[in-house]
């Protein structure tokens, strides 16, 4: 791991560092745009070559989309403990969905004219869950559930298969609890490509949920303004700041839950005390040695995982803003008097029996979360993100006639004669 302090020379330049906008490498946008392009012009037979190239499955052009069969024989596979925890986690998640939903209002203005606003749930979105090492049941959850909630009609999920061509039975199970209305077995760029240009078997959507690697981020920022995109949320990380008043065993815990995703995954610890980090270090060098991902795990403690001695809790808050993590932990003396100090994290973490684990799989919110620092900018997957805004406006005789000087002056000062005179006609 990687070990800096406050004292360093160079801890100026690390902060810099630590602010991050990041982005896609030139070969990563060419390979996604080919792939884009290629599906766009090619359809079923793109993703049939792309699954072969990728994945390593045999596909046919007429069997992209899981069937009902398959369906009929995951949920047999599932065992029950798992249809009571994907229960569990849909209960919560579609209870905090359907709070948070924005609702109509309206309101009148000054000039006596009625406004308001409306939603309606989309007519049609598509939902990325990565396949990959291990079967994201909770991906499922955390994102197509949603748009249920909501009352989304149709949900099309895209979702890598295996060289088998089939889907894991228990993300398959997660997947059709969770309202998907149809189910790619197509995952990568070319099953972003799919869901927003349509080919012979799936049908566009008009906007795109879920995490996944950097070409599937990359693919939704190159596709955003043909479908809409709910954010940018890639490799999973957490930040953890913490203080004398942590336990360092649990710290040391949720530090390797998050290494467990392997790959690109960043895993930080920022603390005022040295101390801190060397008992958190020496926990994790304990905890590490008895799980079953070791590669992985290895792979981000050598590449992704920091530790940061800072000069002052002051400090580390400013440097929790300034990375914008996707999950926070906040296990400080007075941490919920903090956290209005916080703003660009995805979701925080508060206090010792606060896991990230919880929120991962259980508690409510959206465990899809914005990465790389668009914290900045993103929140996590809200319920209003499968909701359309739509603005109304309803005048009287007397309320056009008060309005109509204001309209005039703007329509003078703007050259719009004619939309100038589609009041004054109403008020003459």
């Amino acid at each position: 791991m990687k070990r800096v302090s406050f004292s360093d020379p160079d801890f100026s330049s690390f902060r810099a560092e630590f602010d991050r906008r990041e982005d896609a490498s030139d070969d990563v946008r060419q390979a996604v745009a080919d792939i884009l392009a290629t599906v766009r012009r090619d359809g079923d037979a793109a993703l049939v070559a792309y699954a072969k190239k990728f994945d390593g499955a045999d596909l046919d052009v007429n069997g992209l989309l899981v069937t009902d069969e398959e369906i009929a024989e995951a949920r047999a596979a599932v065992d029950d403990e798992l249809k009571q925890a994907v229960a569990a986690s849909l209960e919560n998640v579609t209870a905090f969905a359907q709070a948070s939903m924005r609702k109509g209002w309206e309101t009148t203005n000054a000039q006596g004219v009625v406004c308001g606003e409306m939603f309606h749930p989309l007519d049609r979105v598509g939902v990325y869950v990565p396949g990959g090492t291990a079967p994201l049941v909770s991906t499922a959850l955390m994102t197509a559930a949603i748009g249920k909630a909501v009352g989304v009609p149709e949900i099309v999920v895209a979702t890598p298969c295996g060289p088998d061509g089939k889907i894991n039975p228990a993300l398959l199970y997660a997947v059709v609890e969770s309202g998907a209305t149809q189910i790619l077995r197509v995952g990568g760029a070319h099953g972003i490509a799919a869901m927003t240009y349509g080919t012979e078997s799936v049908a566009p959507v008009a906007k795109l949920f879920g995490p996944g690697n950097k070409f599937v981020v990359e693919a939704k920022r190159q596709v955003f303004g043909t479908v809409g995109v709910d954010l940018i949320p890639g490799p999973s990380e957490v930040l953890i700041l913490a203080d004398e008043s942590c336990k360092p065993e649990f710290v040391a815990a949720d530090l390797l839950a998050q290494a467990e995703h392997g790959k690109e995954s960043i895993v930080v610890l920022v603390s005022p005390s040295a101390n801190v980090l060397d008992s958190v270090e020496e926990a994790l060098n304990v905890q590490r040695k008895t799980l079953s991902r070791q590669g992985p795990i290895d792979h981000v403690i050598a590449n992704g995982m920091i530790f940061v001695q800072t000069e002052n809790l002051d400090q580390a808050i400013d440097m929790v803003n300034d990375f914008a993590p996707e999950h926070l932990s906040l296990v400080v003396e007075g941490a919920d008097e903090l956290l209005d100090r916080i703003r660009t994290t995805g979701a925080i973490y508060v206090g010792n029996h606060s896991p990230v684990a919880v929120g991962d799989f259980l508690a409510g919110p959206s465990h899809t979360l914005p990465t790389g620092g668009s914290g900045k900018a993103f929140p996590g997957i809200t319920a209003d993100m499968f909701q359309r805004r739509t603005s109304y406006v309803k005048c009287t005789p007397e309320s056009v006639a008060a309005s109509e000087p204001y309209v005039s002056t703007f329509a003078r000062v703007e050259g719009l004669d004619a939309h100038g005179e589609s009041v004054s006609i109403r008020v003459r």
